[in-house]
């Protein structure tokens, strides 16, 4: 699974993106950020306030409770505004 950050949460993970294959516990959205918060600080750092945080699956919109099978790529990015 391709996992790509954009904005702050890139710049605290200090990736743009990384290759991962999360254990099969890990079933959810929510699942994979508490998974990704284990794995160092950085990745606590990023998704210490997950009201701060909005996710896509293959690039559609979801919430933390959407499920991951059959995902290919998971995009997390801090909320945007528009005008």
């Amino acid at each position: 699974m391709k996992l790509v950050y954009f904005a702050w949460i890139r710049e605290k993970i200090g990736a743009a993106e990384e290759q991962i294959s999360p254990p099969a516990e890990v079933k959810t959205v929510r699942d994979l950020m508490t998974w990704l918060s284990a794995r160092g600080p950085g990745h606590a750092a990023a998704f210490a306030d997950a009201k701060r945080v909005r996710c896509a699956l293959d690039r559609e919109f979801v919430t933390w409770d959407a499920g991951l099978e059959g995902a290919t790529e998971v995009a997390f990015f801090p909320p945007v505004t528009g005008g």
